[in-house]
């Protein structure tokens, strides 16, 4: 079947009123991790449940949660013997801090050069929109999809997820479906979307080294207690050598080395050390020797103090030896680690390296697995169809850095692999002052994923 003129002409033709909505979503407040915006969560499933109907979508609902945020539901089941997609996305947003950095305030959302700024512009209530609008294209144009669709629109991504398990658990039934689509990630560069089939895992822990029952006068007492800054900087510093490598014995158990293909099609996808440099903003690169960035970033296994504290920090001095210090520490994993096995030899790294005079405490945190999922799956191949006839290229086959724990949870608990097609930008600033989302991918998203519901359908 020949994809129809009207879907593409429906997208085309709105633009205006797409961000204008678009705005609308943005201007909630929607942020998981802070109690005093819980109104704002529910106010915002509340209008996204209501876009889910004004696009033709049925059964739409808001499911509360014990304890968390709501989750929003819809779909249209109306093709018996046609596969049926799970679109998956999340309407919570991170944190703002420090809003002083940000160029319009967070929750205004402003166009310029091209693009929408506001908290939650890329991540990810522009690209759950894009989902929204293809599939009222459809619906408004033609009258019907091409396939079965069920929308899964949580409000905890950002704080981890912690209540979805459960809720997909016990939903299980209703969920079913042949595979996910998943609007959360971004391009590989301007003009180049991404499919992106594999993810790294991640497993948390905190640190806290105690020394003396209170502050000490570091006159009266320096030299003869020991300074638990200086222990837990030690401990740190030991779990790494001088390239990078991690020294904490059994952490690259599993680990599933790169295959010569898959090194080669990465070095043939365009990056520049100079503009990955520039983008960041390091003085230079760093990490495991005989690997590429690209390799370092998608391929390999990490540990990374993102936060450690102790003593005084406030302005002026305090001559002190304080009495305790502590550090946030993450791990990303690859395929075939196993988060809790690592979990746990971190711990016993950090407990063994404790010097005298001070008591060390691990507190592990969660654990997921690396994913890698499959590039063959049909509805993948419908994904690269439709990019390839929007974008004319071939989309780059990519992994990436991240998790996205949704990923595991529905190839585990409903047993289907995941399509991870995303329209942002890497250098967007999503959990960033200034996030922002170029329209033009908005809008070509919105087109990308109208065609895939046809490729897909047609596929069987």
């Amino acid at each position: 079947m020949a994809f129809p003129a009207a879907v593409d002409e429906y997208l085309t033709g709105r633009c205006a009123r797409w961000i204008g909505e678009l705005g609308e979503f943005l201007a909630i407040p929607s942020i998981s991790a802070l109690s005093a915006h819980r109104a704002d969560m529910e106010r915002a499933a509340a209008w996204l449940a209501g876009r889910l109907r004004a696009a033709g979508l049925e059964e739409v609902r808001v499911d509360p949660l014990p304890d968390g945020h709501p989750v929003v539901r819809g779909g249209w089941h109306h093709l018996p013997g046609a596969p049926t997609l799970l679109l998956y996305g999340h309407y919570d947003v991170q944190p703002v801090d420090p809003e002083s950095a940000w160029t319009t305030p967070p929750f205004t959302p402003t166009v310029r050069d091209g693009a929408i700024y506001a908290r939650g512009a890329s991540d990810d209530k522009g690209q759950v929109l894009m989902q929204v609008l293809a599939v009222e294209a459809w619906l408004r144009t033609v009258g019907r999809l091409p396939l079965n669709v069920e929308f899964l629109v949580e409000g905890e991504e950002e704080i981890g997820s912690p209540h979805l398990g459960a809720y997909i658990a016990a939903h299980q039934a209703e969920l079913a479906a042949d595979a996910a689509v998943i609007s959360d990630t971004p391009m590989y560069a301007p003009g180049v979307p991404a499919l992106c089939y594999g993810l790294r895992g991640l497993c948390n822990l905190e640190v806290e080294v105690r020394g003396p029952a209170q502050d000490l006068h570091s006159g009266v007492y320096g030299g003869a207690v020991a300074n638990p800054a200086h222990a837990l900087a030690a401990i740190l510093a030991g779990l790494h050598d001088a390239a990078g490598r991690v020294t904490v014995p059994g952490f690259y158990d599993g680990v599933v080395p790169l295959s010569p293909a898959e090194r080669e099609e990465w070095a043939r996808l365009p990056f520049s050390e100079a503009g990955f440099l520039a983008e960041t903003g390091a003085p230079d690169l760093f990490g495991e020797a005989g690997y590429t960035t690209l390799e370092r970033i998608w391929g390999r296994p990490t540990l990374e103090v993102n936060g450690l504290w102790s003593g005084f920090t406030g302005e002026g001095r305090k001559t002190i030896i304080p009495a305790r210090a502590r550090a946030k520490l993450s791990c990303r994993l690859v395929p075939d680690q196993d988060p809790g096995q690592v979990l746990a030899a971190v711990a016993d790294a950090i407990r063994a390296a404790c010097p005298p005079g001070v008591e060390v405490e691990v507190l592990p945190g969660e654990a997921d697995p690396a994913i890698l999922l499959p590039r063959e799956h049909p509805a993948v191949l419908a994904a690269r169809r439709a990019v390839a006839a929007l974008w004319d290229r071939e989309p780059a086959f990519i992994r990436m850095g991240g998790s996205i724990p949704v990923v595991d949870t529905f190839q585990r608990n409903l047993g289907l692999p995941s399509v991870l097609l995303g329209f942002a930008l890497p250098d967007e600033h999503f959990h960033a002052p200034d996030e922002h989302f170029h329209l033009d991918n908005f809008l070509r998203g919105a087109r990308t994923l109208a065609r895939l519901w046809q490729e897909y359908g047609d596929s069987r």
